[in-house]
């Protein structure tokens, strides 16, 4: 089984879960989006390798897509994402920022069009910055990267 394809089974199985408990219980379910709460940047920084996400327009039909950051002197953060699609490389650049570093260091601002900045939360990160989940205030976007581009199950498992 491919990886993209046990996530999405994965994945269709807790919205299956999530949508059920709601009917029963009539109320508004919260999001978990709370970030890691000893976050270093200078082992974040570098190069990243898409393994899984949510579908959304701004990526959909790309393929081995990257994640580059690089940390500025000013404190801000560029970000360097590519991707494959319809056969040809695409690029985007964008800078990032910390919302409140001191109280939430996995908090991060990501801008890809003038000053329109997007919640990006740092939700999980392995002690050896070998792989990480980012998501957003609301449960619509979400990454699963790693240093690699590619995992065994049994690692990708862990991070579901």
């Amino acid at each position: 089984m491919t990886i993209n394809l046990k996530f999405y089974s994965i994945l269709s199985a807790v919205i299956s879960s999530i949508g059920l408990s709601l009917c029963e219980s009539q109320c508004m379910a919260q999001v978990n989006n709370s970030t890691v709460k000893n976050f270093e940047i200078e082992k974040f920084v570098g190069k990243w390798y898409e393994l899984a996400r949510y579908d959304h327009f701004f990526e959909r039909g790309m393929t081995n897509v990257t994640a580059d950051y690089t940390l500025l002197d000013d404190g801000k953060i560029r970000v360097v994402n590519s991707g494959i699609k319809n056969g040809r490389k695409k690029e985007i650049v964008g800078k990032a920022k910390y919302s409140d570093p001191q109280k939430h260091p996995g908090k991060l601002a990501v801008s890809f069009f003038l000053w329109f900045y997007s919640d990006y939360y740092v939700m999980y990160v392995d002690k050896d910055y070998k792989h990480v989940i980012i998501g957003s205030s609301s449960d619509k976007y979400l990454w699963i990267m790693s240093r690699t581009p590619s995992v065994s199950d049994a690692e990708f498992d862990t991070l579901l």
